[in-house]
């Protein structure tokens, strides 16, 4: 800083200032001495202070110059760490991004005579004030801001490219980057993020770049528009991560997502986000080793700085769910369960006592849905519920046993359904059913969650709903490729439109006789159905196994050998298994046989989504009886 500077600064002339240095400043006016007085202690003002002290002998302190010193302590640590190591003091000053502040602390610089300076500048004017470094020969080391071809950085265009590689690998092509608006690291990360699309054949457009500031991107996401998203501030990812899991949209089987983070601390246990630290701390080790290198004049070549970007974990990336195994789409009652133990089923004019109840989740869609979520198949359930404090034990239910639940609605002028369960010392059962906010759901409501269907291999419907809905559904599923497979339930007839879109038919004899009453045998019902034009039917008999019909072949499969307590559930069981193992690949025999030992498993146990059997208990059971049968081939 000069005399001349520091009078334009006061408002006043040269001599002004060289009086009230000089202490000749008797005839000056107080408030005029105090002004000048206070930018030159403000500015380090001495006469000729910044003329470079004559002798050579270095002070082995180096300055650092930060923009906002708050934004990157780790980068801090790693300039301290080398600077100690190679016997160098560091002074440290924070420009709080003023560009007045700026110039004064390089005034506090100069006049400590550094040896070397590390640099991040609050702005692109603020080079014009490297002069003052440089007529006393205090080499300059840039960060951060792209004002001089000798700057150094942390390449974040290049980290950004990393993430969206790393999404490109698991096969995501619809994929997006949700930045702040006014950082410049969201801008370089966007940068790499638009040139590794370009280098991946995959067309960019303004579309796929979302701003914390407006979360409209969320629809696009619930819906699938997005399958992976890259976060260039990992509290975004947080905020990200919180707002899907509200939705009951999971990641990563429903979202992949990818982040940068600040800092080293250990990883957070929960959630889960793959993240690339960014390297704060080697970035100031190899700027001040550099600067250290130039104030020796050491001819030891620096090379550039070039980290090894690599993800802390993987957990919340997987492919996009359309290249995954097909998924089963369940389109069903939910209900609440009431379930009382008898000793004889109610009749007319007597008083049927209670021995024991209880309330479980259950409906045609939910059992079906747990059961093929225990059997390690994705599944999304599509219904709707009442806004009551039944529903909301519905979701909980439904989270835990991990069956996605996007596609259930809560009805606020209808009331949860409910099931009255009676069932006897054997086994069997009688059930009334209360419909509830099933009986609301709508074709409509298939129309918005077509979305659900992609990638799905099977479609399983229960008439419980109103014949539109199932009609719809079944159109729907056929759209998007899945077979659908039928459980007629309360069904009077099949209507044409349902028999075209129907692949698996699976009635009870019960349920059999009541649509097909002018044939008295299992064969020729069978028999019937097939020749109305749907392709597979299986008539399930209880404890006396099934009958299968296909335009191949018919036969008998015997049910597993256990003791019926409950039958309720044993259908749904039945249902959920034969689908899981035919989208595993299983051919429809074998599936037929699994299906039956899970039956059995839900009909000796009390209940239904607490008796539904888990992959592992039924393959080791099976495994053990007839292992051949677990061998994937037909």
């Amino acid at each position: 800083m000069t005399i001349k500077e520091i009078a334009a600064l006061a408002g006043v002339s040269i001599s002004t200032v060289s009086k009230i240095i000089n202490n000749k400043d008797l005839n000056i006016n107080p408030e005029t001495r105090n002004r000048v007085l206070k930018i030159v202690k403000e500015y380090n003002y001495t006469p000729y202070g910044m003329i470079k002290n004559t002798s050579s002998s270095k002070n082995f302190v180096l300055g650092v110059l930060l923009c906002n010193s708050g934004e990157s302590p780790l980068m801090l640590n790693g300039i301290l760490a080398a600077a100690q190591e190679n016997g160098y003091s560091v002074m440290v000053l924070d420009s709080q991004n003023s560009v007045n502040t700026e110039l004064k602390n390089i005034s506090v610089l100069c006049k400590n005579n550094v040896d070397g300076v590390i640099w991040e500048p609050v702005q692109e004017d603020s080079v014009l004030h490297e002069h003052y470094l440089n007529d006393l020969n205090i080499p300059v080391c840039y960060i951060n801001n792209k004002i001089s071809t000798d700057e150094y950085y942390i390449d974040f265009a290049q980290m950004g490219y990393f993430m969206a590689q790393k999404l490109i690998e698991y096969k995501h092509s619809k994929i997006a980057c949700i930045i702040k608006k006014s950082s410049r690291r969201s801008q370089l990360v966007l940068e790499g993020f638009k040139k590794c699309l370009y280098d991946n054949q995959i067309a960019y457009n303004d579309k796929m770049v979302f701003s914390v500031e407006d979360e409209d991107y969320i629809q696009k996401i619930i819906t699938h528009e997005i399958s992976g998203i890259i976060c260039s501030h990992f509290a975004s990812a947080l905020v990200l991560y919180g707002n899907m899991t509200k939705l009951r949209h999971y990641i990563p089987s429903d979202l992949s997502l990818v982040s940068l983070k600040d800092d080293a601390r250990d990883p957070l246990p929960y959630p889960k986000i793959s993240t690339v630290s960014i390297p704060y701390k080697s970035f100031g080790s190899h700027v001040c080793q550099c600067l250290i290198a130039e104030c020796e004049k050491s001819s030891m070549h620096m090379p550039p700085f070039s980290p090894d970007y690599v993800f802390d974990n993987e957990d919340s990336l997987s492919s996009p769910y359309y290249y995954r195994t097909k998924k089963i789409v369940v389109v069903g009652s939910i209900n609440i369960d009431c379930t009382f133990n008898v000793d004889f089923l109610p009749q007319a004019g007597k008083t049927t006592k209670i021995l024991n109840s209880a309330v479980t989740l259950g409906g045609k869609g939910a059992n079906q849905a747990i059961g093929v979520s225990k059997l390690g198949r994705e599944v999304s359930l599509i219904g709707r519920i009442g806004n009551d404090p039944d529903s909301d034990f519905i979701f909980n239910v439904l989270e835990e046993q991990r069956v996605s639940t996007q596609g259930i609605h809560r009805d606020s002028n209808t009331p949860t359904g409910r099931a009255y369960i009676y069932i006897e010392n054997h086994g069997e059962s009688s059930i009334t059913v209360l419909s509830g906010a099933n009986g609301n759901l709508t074709p409509d409501d298939i129309i918005k969650q077509q979305h659900l269907y992609r990638n799905a291999g099977y479609c399983l419907l229960s008439a419980e709903l109103p014949l539109p809905v199932i009609i719809e559904a079944a159109r729907t599923g056929r759209k998007y490729g899945a077979q659908n497979i039928l459980k007629p339930a309360t069904l009077k007839n099949l209507p044409e439109e349902l028999i075209e879109n129907i692949d698996i038919f699976i009635p009870n004899r019960k349920e059999a006789a009541t649509l097909c009453p002018h044939y008295n045998t299992i064969e020729d019902q069978a028999d019937y159905f097939g020749k109305k034009g749907i392709p597979v039917v299986i008539i399930t008999l209880g404890h006396k196994g099934c009958y299968l019909r296909t335009p191949d072949k018919t036969s008998y499969y015997p049910a597993s050998a256990f003791t019926s307590i409950d039958s309720t559930g044993g259908a749904d069981a039945f249902i959920a298994a034969l689908a899981s193992y035919m989208a595993k690949g299983f051919s429809l025999e074998k599936s037929v046989q699994i299906a039956n030992y899970a039956a059995g498993f839900c009909v000796s146990r009390l209940g239904v989504s607490q008796a539904l059997v888990d992959q592992i208990t039924l393959e080791t059971h099976i495994g053990r009886l007839d292992p051949a049968l677990m061998v994937l081939k037909s």
